[in-house]
């Protein structure tokens, strides 16, 4: 096997992107590590993506969530067009909002009020200052290893290095970029997951100062960490009691499992939800929606500011309004989830025969490959535990076989528009990658 795949045109335009943008890229993820260069691409279409040395891939990135439906769905195209054709209408409410608003309310139990937003950042940073101002109270609890955007709220140990976090079962909040101010340390409690004792000591000896607790209900940002029944329903119940909001980051989550929330299945309804990625069709939409005297905290009828000019851009409201009505018709993840129960079951026995360790964590849509790790982990130290550099390996030996695989990703995922044909085809590759290793 080649140590990397060669690549000249997406190595020549990442040169000269250096001379233009830092590291060369507009996003840090998009630097591979592995590759030693970005990937440049052309075009996307339905499941496949096409870079600029005329090279096709099977996607299993599918914009990091953001696209279920695959690129460039027929609807979601259809649904632009028509808001070019209104005139690409920008800081004005028409009647396409409400529908959309409405249609969420009934997916998601426990939803009154819903507001838009752009980006996932912005998203959960607006829901944990509306908490605060809900609850007249600043401390943030989150857990390690789940993701909440780039913001200097909730941004501390996304990806922690161990040696730095401290103690698993108390581990101190670990800033993941320069320039968070060191004093918001002090507002931001982290906790292991799926540790009761550790959930519930906290939250009583905190009820005075914490506004709210923010979790992944599928923590996929750590490969597909699953929450126990017997946790999830602590949290829930620990936080309606002591009157701490309840915030689902469901970002990445919502619509991964079904139509709606990822863990409706359990009946534990929180008091706020954060949704993005998929629910905008690959268009930049965010929503956080819940409770009407939380959300009825948001100007002009409470305190709590919450304005912009992109919000609910009619291009990004018509595409939402295109993926829910894809996403909700008879059969659509009944089909989704054969897709995955084909590609999880092909992946495991692909590593058991060829004597390679790795835990699939297949959780709807979207799934992690944790090498390295034989037994499900329950928490993001057993997580990190994994073995990144035959990560790597793999991932390069695969790019080069026509399969993507975001290299440094902790999950990947396929799309509604991933054939039979393309999962067994995804197969055959990772079989022969895996022989490479």
């Amino acid at each position: 096997m080649k140590e990397r795949p060669d690549l000249p045109e997406s190595r020549r335009l990442w040169e000269r992107a250096t001379k233009s943008l830092p590291g060369g890229v507009n996003a840090s993820a998009r630097l591979d590590r592995a590759l030693g260069h970005a990937l440049f691409f052309t075009h996307g279409e339905g499941a496949c993506l096409y870079d600029a040395d005329g090279r096709r891939y099977v996607d299993y990135c599918m914009s990091h969530g953001a696209a279920l439906l695959g690129h460039g769905h027929p609807a979601v195209a259809e649904a632009v067009r028509y808001a070019l054709e209104l005139g690409v209408l920008c800081a004005c409410e028409t009647e396409h909002q409400i529908t959309v608003a409405e249609r969420l309310k009934e997916l998601f139990p426990g939803t009154d009020l819903v507001r838009f937003t752009c980006t996932g950042t912005e998203d959960t940073w607006h829901a944990a200052r509306v908490a605060r101002a809900f609850t007249g109270r600043m401390g943030v609890v989150k857990f390690e290893g789940h993701y909440h955007g780039v913001n200097d709220t909730a941004g501390f140990s996304h990806w922690p290095d161990p040696d730095q976090a401290g103690p698993a079962d108390n581990p101190r909040p670990v800033a993941e970029s320069a320039g968070i101010p060191p004093h918001n340390a002090d507002l931001v409690t982290v906790l292991p997951f799926n540790d009761e004792e550790a959930l519930e000591r906290t939250l009583r000896a905190g009820s005075e100062s914490i506004a709210a607790v923010i979790m992944e209900p599928i923590n996929y940002d750590s490969c597909g960490l699953v929450p126990t029944e017997t946790f999830l329903r602590l949290v829930r119940d620990l936080t309606r009691e002591l009157g701490i909001v309840l915030i689902y980051d469901e970002i990445l989550s919502g619509f991964r499992c079904g139509p709606g929330s990822a863990v409706a299945n359990r009946d534990v309804i929180p008091d706020m939800t954060c949704l993005g990625k998929a629910v905008g069709g690959g268009m930049p939409l965010s929503i956080f929606m819940g409770r009407r005297d939380i959300m009825e905290t948001c100007t002009p009828v409470g305190p709590a500011l919450h304005s912009g000019t992109y919000n609910a851009h009619l291009t990004l409201v018509l595409a939402a309004r295109a993926f829910l009505d894809v996403v909700c018709a008879p059969g659509f993840y009944q089909g989704l989830g054969q897709l995955g129960e084909r590609l999880y079951a092909g992946i495991r026995e692909i590593m058991r025969r060829r004597g390679i360790p790795c835990w699939v964590q297949g959780v709807g849509a979207r799934f992690g490959l944790l090498f390295g790790l034989e037994r499900e982990p329950r928490n993001y130290r057993e997580v990190a535990a994994q073995d990144l550099d035959l990560a790597d390996r793999f991932h390069l030996a695969c790019l080069e076989r026509g399969v993507f695989l975001a290299q440094g990703s902790p999950h990947h995922g396929y799309s509604a528009a991933h054939t039979a044909r393309d999962i067994d085809d995804t197969l055959e590759i990772m079989d022969r990658s895996a022989a490479a290793l």
